[in-house]
């Protein structure tokens, strides 16, 4: 039975607590940001993957040793190094084998590793690891006391603060992480630039970011692709250490059969995965948004091949992949924020300037340890060596007191002034050793640490010479990951993105067909396939009937006029469709419930109109100038209740014919109405009673015809006595004028 502790008095301390938690929410904060998501600027590592790399090095399991079980590696890593949970730490381990998602891989691993589609790697018990080339350089010289060693978490071991990290690894594989309050996302590099860059920066340590992007061209990401982003944009970016860069797929045209081709996609941007990209393209055929594209195929076996056939050969491929790098994963943006830890405590977003330096400066305190402990050895082994020649000139005695006395070691000191280390090593020395060739060889190898030792100690006062060391290693790393070889030639290139504008040229993307636009008198629309007879029979909702119906085409746009004295535009395609009796044109745009359309026609960007309100006012507007960009429309006619828009009448003309509701006509040249984008306008005609009725712009020459009904109208030719000025009264229209008194 578990005994109950109850605690007492003396262990409870009153806090506010506001206080407490704030204590706690910095300590979790501190461990999130410190142990977890920043990495180290020198060694670009994260904890969990330093711990992994010093764990694999304990294990021997180096580039050209045999490969161990993951699991192994992991139960290592927590039982030593790392007590969390073996899922999170195998993750970690998975990612660095992952040659798709670093772009130098430091484990070399052997069996299901997972894919650019998403699969995930296989159990642990089912894979083996090894380090690579890239790890090893990360780790060179660590048992040279390069970098500080702490206790781990139980205190039974010791783990390295830092990696030697020879290898520019921060930028070269970049790095992703969300601490609290913040977040690093920094894209890999290409490694041989990235060593171009530092050897400029050691001669010139303040170099401006413009010159170092002479080096470092950009990101260079595993799955290769085509940077897009402005060089401008990059600049800005590596200055400040916060950007982005666009990044396209790679694709290539592939001709066929009577002027048929597909297009090919061989690299897909960088963290995107191809299965998903995939299910993309098909939902986009499917529910018809992207109407240039016809099918989809992925023929990927070991490199990737994505097949995009077009829908038709006509159809431009540059048109079909830009409206695909809009729609899809196809273009995809990666972030630059260079937030990371300097010098393993302080988090700080550095340019690129900043980070390289940070690296040069971590190599040369690497250097430094190294030459002073290798120094520490030499002489130690010269001292060793000076005792062994004191042997060799004094053989015969040196027996005799190693045969007679009682304490040879300090008689030993005492007869030929030996040091304590001197004196020990004579007293280890094996007999074979006596040997005069063996003299000889002592003589040969003191000389040769005289040499070293004064060479390290040379690099030690000499800030020029350990510069100099520094890129002669960076110089070795360059030959070894350089652009000529396999692992280090650069996959990513630049482009500039083609200027379309995609507002204008939406039509483009559209498959063109024809329609029958049907909208009814309450305001139910739809749009019926092809080109049908506009006087035949169509069915609508029971109390309603025909109002608008006209031909268009999927492409085309439809403007319409309300009585708010707005422009509302809709385009053709979202229409719904011909089956039924539609939607009411108020889902398609935020018309009012108190208002209602005036007009509705096919939109023609060259023509113009004339809008007019109930009280008389109007005025002339370019139909360019009405365009809509949103569903709540674009004000033109300006109307204060109870006045509304009453007439949109297209210019067709050089008079213009305006009828009140009190059925006087008046007739003036259209050149007396201003052209505006805006406003109320002027008076078209006067009124003492009720308001304008219709308006209709026409050639005095051709007369003024007159719907009688929906099938006969009837022109009036000889209109002089009805010309006149714009805001006059005007008299009543001529004889057998249709007693409707309308003008369209």
């Amino acid at each position: 039975m578990v005994k109950k502790i109850t605690p007492s008095p003396e262990d409870i301390v009153p806090a506010p607590l506001a206080e407490a938690l704030s204590e706690r929410y910095l300590a979790y904060a501190l461990s999130t940001i410190m142990d977890r998501a920043l990495p180290d600027v020198r060694d670009g590592l994260k904890p969990v993957h330093r711990r992994l790399m010093h764990a694999m090095r304990g294990l021997k399991l180096d580039p050209g040793s045999g490969f161990k079980k993951s699991a192994r590696v992991v139960g290592e890593v927590i039982g030593r190094f790392h007590p969390h949970g073996d899922q999170a730490i195998y993750d970690a381990l998975v990612r660095l084998a992952q040659d798709f998602a670093v772009r130098y891989p430091l484990i070399d691993g052997q069996g299901n590793f997972g894919n650019v589609d998403g699969d995930n790697a296989a159990a642990m018990r089912y894979t083996e690891s090894r380090l690579t080339e890239v790890a090893k350089a990360l780790l060179d010289g660590i048992d040279e006391d390069t970098v500080e060693f702490r206790a781990t978490y139980d205190g039974e071991d010791e783990e390295p603060v830092v990696l030697p990290a020879a290898f520019p690894n921060l930028l070269a594989n970049g790095s992703n992480g969300i601490a609290v309050g913040m977040a690093t996302s920094i894209p890999p590099h290409n490694a041989a630039e990235l060593c171009d860059a530092a050897l400029h920066l050691i001669k010139s340590p303040n170099a401006a970011t413009r010159t170092l992007l002479k080096f470092v061209k950009g990101p260079d990401l595993p799955t290769g692709g085509i940077i897009v982003e402005p060089q401008a944009s990059m600049l800005e970016a590596y200055d400040t250490g916060r950007g982005g860069f666009r990044v396209r797929a790679r694709w290539h045209k592939e001709d066929g059969a009577r002027g048929s081709y597909q297009i090919v996609i061989t690299e897909v941007p960088y963290q995107v995965q191809k299965a998903k990209l995939v299910e993309k393209l098909a939902d986009l055929i499917q529910t018809r948004k992207a109407p240039l594209l016809g099918d989809v195929r992925d023929e990927s076996a070991e490199d990737i091949r994505l097949v995009l056939e077009p829908k038709s050969r006509t159809v431009d491929p540059e048109i079909l992949m830009e409206s695909l790098f809009k729609l899809t994963d196809l273009e995809s943006r990666i972030p630059l924020n260079m937030n990371v830890l300097d010098g393993g405590k302080v988090p700080m977003v550095m340019c690129l300037r900043d980070v390289l330096n940070a690296w040069l400066d971590h190599r040369k305190v690497v250097l430094l340890r190294r030459s002073k402990f290798r120094l520490g050895k030499t002489e130690h082994r010269m001292e060793v060596l000076e005792g062994y020649l004191i042997v060799y000139l004094n053989l015969d005695e040196v027996i005799r007191i190693i045969r007679e006395e009682d304490e040879p070691k300090a008689t030993l000191i005492k007869t030929f002034k030996l040091s304590d280390v001197q004196a020990e090593a004579v007293l280890n020395m094996r007999l074979r050793s006596l040997r005069k060739l063996e003299e000889i060889a002592i003589e040969t190898e003191h000389k040769d640490l005289q040499g070293e030792a004064k060479s390290l100690r040379g690099i030690i006062r000499s800030e020029p010479k350990q510069w100099e060391h520094i890129s002669s290693e960076i110089k070795e790393v360059k030959a070894k990951f350089g652009l000529k070889t396999e692992i280090g030639k650069r996959r990513s290139d630049f482009e500039d993105a083609p200027d379309i504008d995609f507002d204008v040229e939406d039509e483009v993307f559209i498959e063109k067909e024809p329609i029958t636009v049907i909208c009814s008198e309450k305001g139910w629309i739809r749009a019926a396939k092809g080109h049908i007879d506009l006087g035949g029979e169509l069915k609508y909702r029971e109390g309603d009937r025909a109002r608008y119906i006209f031909h268009a085409m999927t492409t085309d746009k439809l403007v319409g006029f309300g009585t708010d004295g707005r422009f509302y535009m809709i385009a053709c395609d979202k229409l719904p469709g011909g089956r039924g009796h539609g939607e009411p044109i108020r889902l398609l745009v935020d018309l009012g419930n108190d208002h209602d359309l005036v007009s509705l026609m096919v939109h023609d960007p060259d023509r113009t109109l004339l809008v007019a309100a109930s009280t008389g006012h109007g005025f002339i507007v370019l139909e360019e100038d009405v365009v809509a960009a949103k569903k709540s429309g674009k004000q033109v006619l300006n109307v204060k209740a109870p006045a509304e828009g009453q007439v949109c009448a297209i210019v067709e003309g050089d008079h213009v014919a305006v009828i009140g509701e009190n059925r006087k006509l008046l007739i003036f040249s259209i050149d007396q109405l201003p052209q505006m984008a805006r406003g109320k306008g002027v008076q078209l005609q006067r009124y003492k009673d009720g308001g304008l009725k219709d308006v209709k712009v026409f050639c005095l020459e051709e007369g003024l015809a007159v719907p009688e009904s929906a099938n006969r109208t009837r022109t009036f030719d000889d209109l002089r006595d009805w010309v006149g000025s714009r805001a006059n009264a005007g008299r009543l229209p001529p004889k057998g004028f249709p007693r409707h008194g309308r003008l369209n």
